[in-house]
């Protein structure tokens, strides 16, 4: 049986970081110029202060799907707290190769992001911005919860190389 909960990250990250690897294969643009080097201090320094949110699917204890976002005010909105998405991801031992998984898959998605949205309710956020690659379009699952397109972002290599 799969469950979702919230996590501490502090808790996690161990578990986590091998899982960034494959994450990072799949989704990073420029891998051969910007390697993966996250700055977990960071992220824990901002869990400190209670704006880190993350959420896990595990089956039989292992973590087959993880959300990480951060909760504050906007910049422009000093009133509403929200949740911006940092990273999500599905393992894809846990995605559809046929129909009858696509529905098993998609059922993985709404679980973590159920649980992504009950607990942000829960913290009394107000907004929440959740992005999506263009190369694995995500927008599918966001427009079921009723979202609507925000922003776009382009990405530009400058560093050379």
């Amino acid at each position: 049986m799969i469950t979702a909960a919230v996590e501490r990250l502090i808790d996690t990250l161990e578990e986590l970081k091998p899982l960034f690897v494959p994450h990072f294969h799949e989704l990073a643009l420029d891998q051969d110029r910007a390697p993966l080097d996250p700055q977990y201090e960071v992220y824990l320094e901002r869990e400190a202060r209670g704006e880190v949110l993350l959420v896990t699917l595990r089956d039989r204890g292992a973590i087959v799907a993880y959300f990480v976002g951060f909760v504050c005010p906007g910049l422009h909105y000093r009133t509403t707290l929200t949740l911006t998405e940092d990273i999500f991801w599905l393992s894809p031992d846990y995605r559809a190769e046929d129909s009858l998984s696509q529905i098993e898959a998609d059922m993985l998605a709404k679980q973590l992001f159920d649980a992504v949205l009950a607990e942000s309710v829960r913290r009394g956020v107000k907004r929440c911005y959740f992005g999506s690659k263009w190369h694995t379009d995500a927008s599918i699952l966001f427009e079921y919860y009723g979202a609507k397109p925000a922003d776009l972002y382009y990405s530009i290599w400058l560093g050379g190389g």
